[in-house]
C-alpha cells in the first residue's frame, strides 16, 4: 500500500523545492521524493510542507506546572529553589493523572509542529518511593499516552541514584526517581518488546553525573548496548555554573570534560543544555559526534544561561530542540527563541544562517530535524527516501504567510506568526494526526482529563 501527497513547495534536506510528489509505504517511510514533477493523482495540499520536527527533550509531568513557579520565594530566585517546588509537585501524582498530563501535552506538541518526542522520564516509583506492583507502570503511562495522541516516541528511562557528585545520598524529593542499576537493566529488558510492538524507540538517560556515579554510569550503557547496540544515550550536564563547581571540586574536571574522558561518548548520546563549556569541551563534544541538545524557553524560564551556538557550529556539532520543562510548547517559537538568544549574547541578527541556508529560518529548521533525529535513535532526518513521512503543512491563507512565496512563509510562521496558527496539518509516519487549523481530533477529551489532573494537583 503507498500513499501519496503532492505540494507546490516542500522543503527538502538540500533546501526547497517546488511540485514535490512524496510517497511513502505502509511504515510509514518515504519511497518516493521527486522536485519538478506533477501530481498524478496524488492529493495536493493548500500549502508548502516543512519536515516535522523531533522534541528531543521532555518531562512530560511538568507541563501541568507551567507558570505555577513564576513567583519569587527566596532572595534570589534560581533553579535549584524552583527544583524544590517540582519535587513537591512531582510527589503527589498518580498513574493516571501523569498518563492524562502526557497525552494532552502529546496532542500540544502535534499541534505544535513537534512529530516525535524523546521522553527524558524519570518518575518511577510511588509517592513514597516503594516501586508498583508493575515496576514499568508509569513508563506503560507515556507509551499510551504517546499511542493516543498519535505522536512518535523515544522513551528514555532515567537513572538516579544519588543527589550529589561523591555519591551523596539521595534525598527526600528524589525518592520516587532512585533505582539501582540492576533495576534499570531489568525494566529496559521488559520495556523493550513493549517499545518494538508500538514502534517506539528505548533508550536510557543517565540523570547527570551528579545523578549517577561513574561505575553504575559504565555499568548502565554498557547493560543498554547489549540490549541495543544502537540505542540512544541522553544526559543533562553543564546546565547550571554550581553543576561546574561541584564537578570541578570532585574530579578536577569540568563536567562534559569528565564525561569524554570516562565513557563511550558517540553519536549515540544526547547532552542536554551542555550551556557552560570551555573551548575545549565544545571542541571534543562536537567531535565525539553527540547531539547539543538545546532547550531555549526552559533555559530562559530556569535562568540557566546560552549556549554558544557559532562555536558548536564552527566545530562542525551536531543539535537539536526539546522543550524540557514545557513552559513553551511550540516548535516554531523555539526555533525564535534559539535565535533570539544568540542576537542577544552577540548582537548580531540572523546569527545562524548559514552559507548554504542564508534565511536563518530554514537554516535552523534543518539542522535541528537532523540532530533531532540523530538523538531519537529513528530515520526522521527530513523529507528523503528512506526517512519518515514526518511534515507539516503551512497555513497559506494565514495572515502573517498569506500571499509570500514559501521560504518567506516559513520565516513568517517563525518571526512573524501566532506559531500554531500558522499550521494548517501534522502527519506522522504518513498519518495526518492533527485536521484543519491543526486541530487534534482528541484535543477536547484530552484537554478536560488533563484540567481535571491539575485542578486536582494544585
Amino acid at each position: 500500500m503507498t500513499n501519496q501527497i503532492f505540494a507546490k513547495d516542500a522543503l527538502l534536506p538540500t533546501g526547497w523545492a517546488n511540485n514535490v510528489l512524496l510517497q511513502w509505504n505502509s511504515l510509514g517511510e518515504l519511497t518516493t521524493v521527486t522536485p519538478n514533477t506533477e501530481p498524478n493523482g496524488a492529493p495536493t495540499t493548500a500549502g508548502p510542507i516543512t519536515p516535522g520536527l523531533p522534541n528531543l527533550h521532555s518531562h512530560a509531568f511538568q507541563r501541568a506546572m507551567a507558570g505555577l513557579t513564576e513567583f519569587r520565594g527566596a532572595a534570589q530566585d534560581s533553579f535549584w529553589s524552583w527544583r524544590n517546588l517540582m519535587y513537591q509537585f512531582a510527589a503527589r501524582l498518580s498513574p493516571e493523572q501523569v498518563e492524562a498530563i502526557a497525552t494532552w501535552l502529546y496532542i500540544e506538541m502535534l499541534e505544535a509542529g513537534y512529530t516525535s518526542v524523546c521522553e527524558f522520564h524519570y518518575l518511577h516509583h510511588s509517592a513514597d518511593g516503594t516501586p508498583y506492583a508493575d515496576d514499568a507502570e508509569l513508563s506503560k503511562a507515556l507509551l499510551r499516552a504517546a499511542k493516543t495522541a498519535g505522536i512518535a516516541i523515544t522513551l528514555l528511562p532515567v537513572l538516579y541514584q544519588t543527589s550529589g557528585f561523591g555519591g551523596t545520598p539521595p534525598n527526600e524529593g528524589q525518592r520516587r526517581f532512585i533505582r539501582s542499576t540492576d533495576s534499570m537493566l531489568r525494566l529496559l529488558e521488559t520495556l523493550k518488546p513493549l517499545c518494538d510492538a508500538q514502534g517506539a524507540r528505548l533508550g536510557m538517560a543517565p540523570h547527570s553525573l551528579r545523578a549517577v556515579p561513574p561505575d553504575s554510569l559504565r555499568e548502565a550503557v554498557a547493560g543498554l548496548h547489549a540490549i541495543d547496540a544502537s540505542a540512544p544515550v541522553h544526559i543533562h550536564i553543564a546546565e547550571q555554573t554550581a553543576e561546574v563547581d561541584a564537578c570541578l571540586a570532585w574530579s578536577g574536571q569540568r563536567p562534559v570534560a569528565w564525561l569524554l574522558d570516562h565513557a563511550p561518548v558517540d553519536a549515540r548520546w544526547c547532552l542536554v543544555h551542555a550551556t557552560h563549556m570551555s573551548e575545549s569541551e565544545y571542541q571534543r563534544a562536537a567531535a565525539s559526534g553527540a547531539v547539543a541538545g538545546i532547550c531555549p524557553s526552559t533555559e530562559a524560564n530556569l535562568g540557566d544561561g546560552l549556549f554558544d551556538m557559532p562555536r558548536w557550529l564552527g566545530h562542525g556539532g551536531a543539535w537539536g530542540l526539546g522543550s524540557d520543562s514545557h513552559a513553551c510548547v511550540n516548535a516554531a517559537e523555539e526555533l525564535l527563541l534559539l535565535e533570539y538568544g544568540q542576537r542577544l549574547q552577540f548582537r548580531q541578527r540572523n546569527v545562524l544562517a548559514s552559507a548554504q541556508q542564508p534565511q536563518v529560518a530554514t537554516a535552523t529548521l534543518l539542522q535541528a530535524v537532523a540532530g533531532g533525529a540523530q538523538a531519537s535513535g529513528r530515520n526522521a532526518q527530513g523529507l528523503a527516501v528512506g526517512q519518515r513521512a514526518d511534515f507539516c503543512v503551512l497555513d497559506a491563507q494565514h495572515l502573517a504567510l498569506r500571499g509570500l512565496a514559501a521560504p518567506a512563509m516559513f520565516s513568517a510562521h517563525v518571526f512573524g506568526s501566532h506559531r500554531t496558527s500558522a499550521l494548517d496539518a501534522v502527519w506522522v509516519a504518513g498519518q495526518q494526526r492533527t485536521g484543519s487549523g491543526s486541530q487534534h481530533p482528541l484535543r477536547a477529551q484530552a484537554q478536560a482529563a488533563f484540567i481535571a489532573a491539575r485542578s486536582a494537583l494544585v
